[in-house]
């Protein structure tokens, strides 16, 4: 699990069939600090309506995100699991 920040959306013209209907964010990957950039933004699906700045948590579970997407055979490895409240 990592914590990220929303940069935006991604639009896809060709999705995989297992990707119909999903949200694909891009998220930038923070370190422990919760506010340093730390590595390469990361595609990830979005069930929960994430917004662009929003602080999220994603995972590379690739059975969770298989559930989530319904699908044994999707490309997807990387879900958002939770948006953190704002203090």
């Amino acid at each position: 699990m990592l914590a990220g920040r929303v940069l935006g959306s991604a639009t896809a013209t060709v999705r995989h069939p297992s990707m119909k209907g999903w949200k694909l964010i891009v998220v930038q990957p923070l370190a422990a600090d919760g506010k340093t950039p730390e590595g390469e933004p990361i595609l990830a699906v979005d069930s929960l309506g994430a917004g662009r700045g929003a602080t999220v948590i994603i995972s590379s579970d690739g059975k969770g995100t298989r559930e989530l997407l319904q699908s044994e055979v999707t490309p997807v490895r990387w879900s958002v699991i939770g948006i953190c409240d704002e203090r």
